[in-house]
């Protein structure tokens, strides 16, 4: 298990296998998975943390259950591009799966962080146009967070993965 960038982390995914996007806050982490052609992010749910070994328990069971073996984890970054005390935490979580693989089985995940600057902005936008309670909006935030944030990753490798298709011009 290893911290790679995110087109290193689609090269070393077995075929068939899906990645988890993962919205990291102080008192949940919302979660996501993808497709496994990549394409398409759907909100899963969200886990309310408690303590690290717990919540890393939960997250495993979800990945498990999914055949996931990687991890797209959203990076705070501020809005000048600098890393504050947010993304620290983040990265420290991180870190912290990546020194307990034992939670994991034998499967270890591989994981990638993707900046996600305004993405809960940006979702609590699109739920305010669908004319959602505060309320509801309240539940799903996180989990369409991570899948907002996931769905940006995927979007990414398709143009990265047509950027290297030659031109096809006669």
């Amino acid at each position: 298990m290893s911290i790679r960038n995110l087109v290193e982390l689609k090269a070393v995914m077995p075929r068939h296998a899906r990645l988890i996007g993962l919205d990291i806050g102080e008192k949940t982490i919302g979660m996501a998975v993808c497709d496994p052609g990549f394409t398409v992010a759907s909100p899963i749910g969200t886990i309310r943390r408690t303590k690290f070994t717990q919540d890393a328990q939960e997250l495993a069971r979800a990945m498990k259950d999914r055949d996931v073996r990687g991890l797209v984890i959203g990076l705070p970054v501020n809005m000048d591009g600098t890393e504050g005390p947010r993304c620290e935490s983040v990265r420290e979580f991180a870190r912290n799966l990546l020194i307990r693989p034992e939670l994991f089985g034998k499967v270890e995940p591989e994981i990638a962080f993707w900046d996600e600057r305004l993405s809960t902005s940006a979702v609590d936008r699109m739920m305010i146009e669908w004319d959602m309670t505060r309320k509801r909006r309240d539940e799903v935030v996180d989990k369409m967070a991570a899948a907002y944030i996931l769905q940006g990753a995927l979007d990414y490798l398709k143009k990265a993965a047509e950027a290297e298709q030659p031109d096809e011009e006669a």
